[in-house]
Order: structure tokens, then C-alpha cells, then sequence
């Protein structure tokens, strides 16, 4: 694996969505970018760029910030912000040549989560070698998650010092507690969700993050075989068609 896109629509996301997955990768000799589609209100914008950067140097990743940041917010036109989006994204998956890209999930019911999933979703096919695509889930449970990344307790500080440069995020609320509190749960449901129910724990296991893994093929969306990835990689094997998943609205909206 050579290049991986982290794309999110605020600064904090790397650190709270998947940060022991995109440290793994990094360890792995990786190339991670975090791609920052906005940086939250207007008033914000200065410190969460300054906060973005401590972050990303503290986890060894490049960044690329959208000029001007897209306006995201529940009260912003998202239809427009995804029209945007989209050849951007496809612009800059070509020009870095990713294979893989990482991302918020479709139904994550956050609005600027699922505007920026959604321009993935269109942005991929369009690419000239479409990457992988890895989804995480903050606000809502993946409905299909297969991978299980074990995060070692080094990973997880590692994960906690890059969220503590978002000074002004943390003094909002507890993002990380909240990082500390989903590895756990992953660590302790992870396997059954991703391997089947009545699949034995990992025990040496405390702190993991789960993702769900989706390919376009040229025609269809496919959805990764369930594994336990210690150390993250692509995969050798694809299930049948989940295009519908892709498309289906959220319950309830």
C-alpha cells in the first residue's frame, strides 16, 4: 500500500474516527494524508487549522485543506457542498494515486459526515483507478463492519495525544473519553459484529476500531470478507453486491 486518503469534514475526525487504524498504517510504512473538507464554523476556522496541524505532524501525516473550506453545517446548503465536492475528491484521488481511502460512513447521522461520504460514494467510481474505501462510524453503528483493527495501549496514547492538540474540540465536550469508550466496545463486541455471532473474544485484545470495506469494481460495489487485520492491509477477496446499501436511505429520515 502505498497512499491513503483520510477524508473528513472536520479537523478532529482523524483523531477520533479511526486514528489506530491510520497510525497502523503509518507504521507500516504508509503513506496518510488527512484531507480536511472544512473546519467547522467561520468564526473557528483559524484555531481548528492551527489545532489540524499540531495533530497531523504528531501523527506523522501529510494534510490537504479545501480553499476555501466547504461550509458543512446542518444550515448550509449540503447539496451544493456535495456537488463540490465531488470532482475534488476525484481530482485528488487521480493526482495522489490512492489505493486506499478512509472515511466517515454514509449513515453516520452527523450531516457533514454523510454529505462527505456521499461525495466518496460518487467520487470513486469516477476515479481513473478507484481506490478501496474504509468506513468508520462515530454518531451510528456501522451496519456492516468487517474489519476488526486491535489497537495495542501504545496505539491508543498514540491516538490520545494527536486529539489533545484539539484543544478548543476538547473543551467542548469529552472526545476523549469518547475514543477510550468505542475501542472497548469494539475490543469486547468487535469480533462477534465482524466474524459472526458466537465467535470467540480476543483475548489479548482491549481497544480495537471497526470499519466496514467497500471496492468498486468497474460495475458494482462489493463489500470486503470479514477479517481481524493486526496490521492493515487491502484485501485478497470481495463479497457479492452491496450497491443497494450504498443507496439506501438512512432509517428514519
Amino acid at each position: 500500500m502505498r497512499t491513503v486518503l483520510h477524508v473528513a469534514p472536520h479537523p478532529d475526525d482523524e483523531c477520533v474516527g479511526a486514528p489506530g487504524t491510520l497510525l497502523s498504517l503509518v507504521d507500516a510504512g504508509a503513506r496518510v494524508i488527512v484531507v480536511a473538507c472544512g473546519l467547522g464554523r467561520p468564526g473557528d476556522h483559524h484555531r481548528r487549522r492551527r489545532e489540524l496541524v499540531a495533530a497531523t505532524a504528531a501523527g506523522g501525516f501529510g494534510l490537504i485543506v479545501r480553499q476555501p473550506p466547504e461550509a458543512l453545517s446542518a444550515s448550509d446548503d449540503l447539496a451544493t457542498a456535495h456537488a463540490a465536492l465531488v470532482p475534488w475528491l476525484r481530482e485528488l484521488i487521480d493526482e495522489l494515486d490512492a489505493d486506499l481511502v478512509i472515511s466517515p460512513q454514509l449513515h453516520d447521522v452527523h450531516p457533514a459526515h454523510e454529505t462527505v461520504a456521499r461525495a466518496l460514494r460518487d467520487a470513486i467510481p469516477a476515479a481513473r483507478r478507484p481506490p478501496v474505501w474504509w468506513m468508520w462510524g462515530i454518531w451510528a453503528d456501522l451496519p456492516v463492519p468487517t474489519i476488526l483493527v486491535p489497537c495495542s495501549a501504545q496505539l491508543v496514547e498514540r491516538s490520545l495525544a494527536m486529539l489533545a492538540c484539539h484543544a478548543g474540540e476538547l473543551a467542548r465536550n469529552d472526545y476523549a473519553d469518547l475514543v477510550r469508550a468505542a475501542g472497548r466496545l469494539n475490543a469486547i463486541r468487535g469480533v462477534e459484529r465482524v466474524l459472526g455471532f458466537g465467535s470467540t473474544r480476543l483475548a489479548d485484545v482491549r481497544h480495537a476500531e471497526l470499519l466496514t470495506e467497500i471496492g468498486w469494481d468497474g460495475r458494482i460495489w462489493r463489500i470486503g470478507v470479514p477479517r481481524v487485520a493486526h496490521t492493515p492491509g487491502l484485501p485478497a477477496d470481495w463479497r457479492g453486491d452491496v450497491s443497494a446499501l450504498l443507496s439506501a436511505t438512512r432509517p428514519g429520515v
